[in-house]
């Protein structure tokens, strides 16, 4: 209501013209992720310069996610996105039937935040496309600002460009009104400095149909997207959000999981703890390993593993929260090696 009071106040129409506008604007809302799909788009490790060592490794990983989501055709149509033939071509030798595969020139895998969101309202679905800087200009990489686009019409729904930079790894939503983000990304400067929290939740509103959101603080240590929310809190049901606890006294996010999981409280959400793998770490450095990325597919849930300790409790606590769906883990080290995991390298095509 406070968004709507701001935008016919500032509006240029009398209020009950500037109230129908809006609610034309917002008739638009993207599902929860449990919401039934027609398709998945999954990046495909695709440049050997970046990947090195862990080319093949990582693409035998997003093929094993690629065949639990498919799930011998009981799951949804697997989209595999190459960014060149010879890339397609090997996509299209490890996947067999389990994947469609095409060519769209990308940078990198990451299609949770360069793919569009699509939505849907009383006419039916969309494809939003928002702009993108390279996670606040830090890997520019060819492509990547403009494969949404490219991807969107592909769909042939009716595309909804917005000029402002967004990524979909910044959100969560519960198919009911109410997403979560975090300040850390979504206020980073580096993103898009003339909007404040009001101007950023109008946006939302808009283009996601988000009514209510709640403001995390930061998201996890050395990540390098500034704290995509989707590594830290993932909605399980309408107002139930799930939140790592902490593994242990030298888990290097119990601070923040303490904090997101007060602002939950205090917002009126209900909370579910999922374990938390801890220190994990590559090179001596500490990475942002999470189970929080896993992704919900029609018939399967796939939850990212790394050799911890709490990678089978992880698995068994998600799958309490959807017992209607197989809930498999599969590990994802070397997909990590690139600064994601199986959520940060699909993006779903909701059904009608």
């Amino acid at each position: 209501m406070e968004r709507l009071v701001r935008f016919a106040r500032y509006s240029s129409f009398e209020p009950s013209r500037a109230i129908a506008i809006w609610r034309g604007m917002t008739n638009y809302r993207q599902p929860a992720e449990w919401a039934p799909h027609d398709a998945v788009w999954i990046g495909f490790p695709s440049h050997p310069e970046l990947w090195e060592d862990d080319l093949e490794p990582a693409r035998a990983e997003v093929i094993a996610f690629a065949r639990a989501v498919h799930a011998g055709g009981k799951g949804e149509t697997v989209i595999l996105v190459a960014a060149d033939g010879a890339s397609a071509d090997r996509a299209a030798e490890l996947a067999g039937d389990a994947a469609q595969v095409i060519v769209e020139p990308f940078g990198d895998i990451w299609l949770r935040d360069t793919a569009p969101i699509v939505v849907r309202g009383g006419d039916g679905r969309a494809a939003t496309d928002f702009g993108f800087n390279w996670w606040g200009g830090k890997y520019a990489l060819p492509g990547d600002e403009s494969v949404g686009a490219r991807l969107a019409a592909r769909t042939g729904f009716p595309v909804r460009t917005r000029d402002w930079i967004f990524e979909g790894g910044a959100i969560d939503v519960d198919g009911a009104g109410i997403g979560v983000t975090t300040e850390q990304c979504l206020l980073n400067p580096n993103r898009n400095p003339g909007l404040d929290r009001a101007a950023i939740e109008d946006r939302l509103t808009e283009g996601l149909g988000v009514e209510r959101l709640l403001w995390l603080g930061d998201g996890l240590a050395n990540d390098h997207t500034d704290g995509h929310v989707d590594n830290l809190a993932r909605f399980v049901a309408p107002g139930v959000l799930a939140i790592p606890e902490p593994a242990g006294n030298d888990d290097p996010n119990a601070a923040v999981y303490a904090d997101a999981r007060d602002r939950a409280r205090a917002f009126g959400l209900e909370v579910v703890a999922i374990p938390s793998p801890g220190a994990v770490e590559s090179d001596g450095e500490i990475i942002p390993a999470s189970y929080m990325n896993f992704y919900v597919g029609n018939a399967t849930v796939v939850v990212p593993l790394y050799g911890a300790a709490n990678d089978e409790a992880a698995v068994a606590a998600i799958a309490a929260l959807f017992p209607t769906r197989s809930v498999v883990g599969f590990r994802a080290d070397h997909i990590l090696t690139g600064g994601g995991s199986f959520h940060c390298i699909s993006q779903q095509l909701p059904a009608a």
